[in-house]
This record gives C-alpha cells, sequence and structure tokens, in this order.
C-alpha cells in the first residue's frame, strides 16, 4: 500500500496558496484492506475512505471509462495494481493532476508545475471532454487564480467549446451548476467565472438570461461602459468589494436582467426594466434551484434599485412605502444589504468605481428615524386593529418628513 496527497493540496502548495482540504490516494490496496486497516467507507459510487483518527478522505486509486451522458456516465476501476500515474490522467487540469508521496516527492506526468509557472489550466488529456462538469469548473478556477495571473489556455477552451457544442452541457443537473456557481460567487473574482463561461458558449445554454446581456446598450451618459453586460460584470465586482455575501453578489449580478427583454427599437433606453426582470429571475433561480433568500433579495434588487438612485426625489409617503415593500421594519439586516446592492450598482459604471452615494446614507437614516416610531405608544393612545397600521403609516411618514426638512 502507497499514500499519497493528491490534487488541490499538492497545487495550492506549490503555489503558496491556502490549503482548505487535503485529498489521499491509496495504490496497491482493495476495499477490505482499507476496512481491515481501520478506515471508514463512506463512498457509494466508488470507494472513499475516512481515517480512523484524521477523518481526511482518502481514495482508491481508479481508471474511468466513458459509458453514458453527463458527468456520471463513467465506469470505474479500482483494481490494486493501478499506478498512481494512471490515476492522475483521469483528472480535468494539469495543476491537479500532481500527487506528493510520503517522502515528499512530487509526481508529475503531465508537467502541473510548468503549467503553474506560466500561470496555464491547461487539460490533462483530450478525455476531458467527457465530463461536461469540467466546463464549469476550470471556469470556477479560472476566477480562483486571476489575481495570480492565470488563464485558460486556448486548447483547452476549444475543448470546452466542443463540450458545448455537442449537447453534453445539458446533462449537468441544477445542483451541480447551483454548487459551482455558488463557489464562484463567494470567490475574489467571480465575474471572471461568467465570462469564461461567456467566451466558450456554456453561458448561453445554462443561464441564458444573463448571456443575452452583452450587446445591449444602455445610454453613454449615465453608462460610460454603455454594454448591459460588461455593466453588470462591473457591478459584480463592486459588490464583491462591498460584501461578502452570496445574497448581496447573486442579487447584483441580476440586477439587470430586465434589460435583457428590452424591445430594440427603444435602446438605448430601458423603461420599466426593473420589473421586466422578475420574470427571468425567477426563471434562472427554479432553473438552477437558488436558495430563497437569494432570490428574494435578487427580486427586490431589481423592482426597486432605480427607487434607491431617486431617493432625494422621493415624496416621504413614497418613501414608507418603499420600506414597506422591503419589509424592512421586519428585515433590516436584508434592508441594508439591498443598499448594498445599490451602491455596487452605482459604482458599477466606468469612472464611478469610487464613488460617493449619498442615496443609501440618506435612505438608512430615513429609515432608522421612522423605526423609532413606538407602536406600543400608538396602542396606549387608544388606536385599535386597523386604526394601529393607519397612525404608524401617519407618524412615520411625518418622522420623514421631519428628518429631511432638518437636513435640507
Amino acid at each position: 500500500m502507497q499514500i499519497y496527497l493528491v490534487g488541490g493540496a499538492v497545487r495550492d502548495k506549490l503555489l503558496n496558496y491556502p490549503i482548505k482540504d487535503k485529498d489521499y490516494l491509496v495504490t496497491g490496496a482493495t476495499i477490505e484492506d482499507m476496512l481491515a486497516a481501520g478506515y471508514q467507507q463512506v463512498g457509494k459510487s466508488f470507494p472513499v475512505f475516512l481515517h480512523p483518527k484524521s477523518q481526511q478522505e482518502y481514495a482508491l486509486a481508479r481508471t474511468e471509462k466513458k459509458q453514458g451522458t453527463g458527468y456520471t456516465g463513467f465506469s470505474c476501476d479500482f483494481s490494486p495494481s493501478i499506478t498512481v500515474e494512471q490515476d492522475l490522467l483521469r483528472r480535468d487540469l494539469t495543476i491537479n493532476a500532481m500527487a506528493e508521496d510520503q517522502n515528499g516527492n512530487i509526481i508529475d506526468p503531465f508537467n502541473g508545475r510548468r503549467d503553474i509557472e506560466q500561470k496555464l489550466l491547461r487539460h490533462v488529456s483530450n478525455a476531458f471532454i467527457e465530463d461536461p462538469l469540467r466546463v464549469l469548473r476550470v471556469a470556477k478556477f479560472a476566477a480562483r487564480y486571476y489575481h495570480l495571473g492565470f488563464s485558460v489556455a486556448k486548447e483547452t477552451m476549444e475543448l470546452m467549446s466542443q463540450i458545448v457544442a455537442s449537447g453534453e452541457i445539458d446533462a449537468l443537473i441544477p445542483e451541480r451548476i447551483w454548487q459551482e456557481t455558488q463557489a464562484a460567487l463567494l470567490g475574489r473574482d467571480p465575474n471572471i467565472y461568467f465570462e469564461v463561461l461567456r467566451e466558450c458558449g456554456a453561458l448561453k445554454v445554462l443561464m441564458p438570461e444573463l448571456d443575452c446581456l452583452w450587446g445591449v446598450p444602455n445610454p453613454a451618459k449615465w453608462h460610460p461602459e454603455i454594454d448591459t453586460g460588461v455593466h453588470t460584470m462591473m457591478v459584480l465586482k463592486q459588490a464583491c468589494l462591498l460584501s461578502d455575501k452570496l445574497t448581496v453578489r447573486f442579487a447584483s449580478l441580476c440586477h439587470d436582467l430586465g434589460k435583457g427583454l428590452t424591445p430594440q427599437d427603444q435602446w438605448p433606453h430601458h423603461y420599466g426594466h426593473e420589473k421586466l426582470g422578475l420574470k427571468p429571475i425567477k426563471q434562472l433561480c427554479e432553473r438552477l434551484r437558488v436558495p430563497n433568500d437569494c432570490k428574494e433579495l435578487a427580486l427586490l434588487n431589481s423592482e426597486f434599485h432605480t427607487h434607491v438612485h431617486k431617493a432625494f426625489e422621493l415624496r416621504a409617503d413614497t418613501t414608507i412605502k418603499l420600506f414597506d415593500r422591503l419589509d424592512a421594519w421586519r428585515k433590516e439586516d436584508r434592508f441594508y444589504d439591498f443598499l448594498t446592492c445599490c451602491i455596487a450598482d452605482m459604482r458599477g459604471r466606468t469612472g464611478f468605481e469610487e464613488a460617493e452615494y449619498p442615496q443609501a446614507e440618506l435612505l438608512k437614516t430615513l429609515y432608522q428615524h421612522a423605526a423609532s416610531i413606538n407602536t406600543k405608544d400608538i396602542v396606549a393612545q387608544g388606536y385599535k386593529g386597523q386604526e394601529i397600521r393607519t397612525r404608524l403609516t401617519e407618524l412615520r411618514i411625518a418622522a420623514v418628513k421631519e428628518k429631511k426638512a432638518s437636513q435640507n
């Protein structure tokens, strides 16, 4: 039995990048050998074991043969005669196809070290095209290591395009698409993930509501970058600078999906795009089974972000209606997240990346002033039933008027 550290841990060690998980490969052993040594089997589709003390994962070396469609259509061989090199051959990228033996020696049959030095994401073999999930994984790695200067090798991008053209990408189940997308969104440069998917044609298949934004113009007066797809990626970048929350980043990604539905004869204007965006957001979220908190903030951000841009023009009663629609009284944290999305939208434009956004601060102040109205005081004054709600709204409107007047 030989044990090797493999995959991401070896890659990130060579990159001097934080190592999250350590995976181990075992050659020269059978399932019975592992169980006899005290390991606990947890893998169903192929034998993976937990170490009896460290609880880290150990997998038997295996080879794979494509038999069906999708990323699950493989038959596997776990013979104890399979070598570490044979196991590494089935992996996606050369930088992920390295192993380290127990003496610290690096096994690198496909020049992963060279590609780390050249900062390239390159496929191990043409068997790459057999697994459509690799399209998403490469896009995710491109985003993760973009700040280190990594890019996708031209020949690998061509194989990714082949996977899309073959229809294999259609076999991906929603849960895996969202799993990889979520991981990218929580990373440092998620815009790169979507740009790589767009370059190979996968974004058009997996997220057509987003893909169609490229080529849709905005008025140059407000959007020097013009293109809505470019603007969306800029907004996502700003959202990442402002918040590490998945909800904020996803909502920022979806804020302008309505512009993809604007008739071309209305370009570059997008009248009513706020509510037009609700349908494609719902479609996208239902298809990919996006968590409800992400969907809810995305819908609110689409419908009401331009209200915040016009905060100084809003009447007091309209401001209170906005807070009501956002359910700000009960979900204060989400309200602040919504304002963060609006800041990202404003800064996600060429030349506005560091601009101040007093609208958000104004609405935050007005909200806090209105939220200080005590319902118990209204009840103590004798109001009952619906009267309480009516009086509460009146007092909140008055509070907003008073605060705005004091600031002018």
